[in-house]
């Protein structure tokens, strides 16, 4: 009976690390990385934007739990603490490296090939989860390139 190759093993794994830590200049769409925050999560996606590296090459996609009448400044805020273009998502915006796209209020967001797609919200009051809902969405759609921390 033939061992297991610990090599070959170790190989496959370094290589599975790379493809996320350093995205290739060719492929299509950069490695997404969804932040979800709640209301009082401002400070910790500050902290966190704030000590990426410049040109890291991740995109990064910011889904907030707020109220859906609250008119959303986070872009703004954001924007004043990193040197990436921190834009409200579009509905069918493409994804690009170093920048970050913040959730506008009053909506779910969703992905589908690297673009981004703004949906009125299944639930009109009650229980809304925007973050799972675009997580959901993030995986299936990037599978292994999906990271996806949540912070506050």
């Amino acid at each position: 009976m033939a061992k297991p190759n610990k090599l070959a093993s170790e190989e496959k794994t370094s290589v599975a690390a790379a493809r996320v830590a350093a995205p290739s200049s060719t492929a299509s769409t950069p490695p997404i990385v969804a932040l979800g925050a709640s209301a009082g999560g401002l400070e910790a996606l500050e902290q966190f934007l704030k000590n990426v590296p410049h040109g890291s090459g991740l995109a990064f996609v910011v889904i907030q739990h707020l109220d859906p009448g609250h008119k959303g400044m986070l872009p703004e805020l954001l924007q004043r603490i990193t040197r990436m273009a921190v834009v409200q998502a579009g509905n069918r915006m493409k994804v690009k490296p170093n920048s970050v796209y913040v959730i506008p209020p009053n909506k779910d967001l969703s992905i589908l090939h690297g673009v981004l797609h703004l949906l009125d919200p299944v639930a009109p009051r009650g229980l809304r989860l925007p973050i799972d809902f675009f997580l959901r969405a993030l995986a299936q759609d990037q599978r292994e390139l999906a990271i996806g921390p949540h912070a506050g």
